[in-house]
This record gives structure tokens, sequence and C-alpha cells, in this order.
């Protein structure tokens, strides 16, 4: 089993239930974490899947561990976490940064 694709395909799978949950049944600041949250884990999502295609497995799992923690505090935050969460969303987002470095790393090194 390939754990990373599982888990890419669970993030992306997530990301869409997030944002139509904002879309439909959220309401002010709740609704707009929900659909930050969605859009960027479903993009990492899908920039988790090249990375596999493209045998760079480091920047899929630094994809997929950062869209969890960057959307999963404004999920648990939009369904009425202590705010405090957000300190801990910049780490997630830290993570999908370097994970498009490491992904540019490995095109220059070929």
């Amino acid at each position: 089993m390939n754990l990373l694709m599982l888990l890419t395909a669970l993030s992306g799978a997530l990301a869409v239930g997030a944002g139509a949950f904002g879309a439909h049944g959220a309401e002010g600041t709740a609704r707009e974490w929900l659909q930050t949250g969605g859009h960027y884990q479903l993009v990492h999502a899908v920039a988790a899947l090249v990375a596999l295609r493209l045998e760079a497995r480091g920047p899929g799992w630094l994809f997929v561990a950062g869209g969890l923690i960057f959307a999963g505090t404004l999920y648990a935050m939009a369904l009425g976490a202590p705010r405090w969460l957000g300190a801990i969303t910049p780490i997630g987002g830290t993570l999908l940064i370097a994970g498009w470095l490491w992904l540019g790393w490995q095109a220059v090194r070929g």
C-alpha cells in the first residue's frame, strides 16, 4: 500500500468536504476559514499527486502534512476550537513552502 497516496486522497476528500460545508453550512469567519483551508488543502493534495508522479516523495509528504496542519487548524477554529490554534496555522504554511522549495531543488539537481 502506498501510504502517501492514501493520505493524499483522504486530504483531497477532506478539502472538498470542508469547502462544501463552508459554502453551504457555515457563516461569517467560519465560512472563510473553511473555504480557505479547503482551497489550500485541495491544491496541495494535487501537488502531492504530481510530486508522487515525479518520484519526489519528500515534497509530497510536506504538501500533505502542511496542508493538514494549515487547513486542519482553520477547520478546527471554524468548528469552535480556541482561536489560539491560529498560531499553529503558519507551521503548516511553512511546510507547504518548504515542499515547493524542495521540489524546485530537486528540479535543479535533475
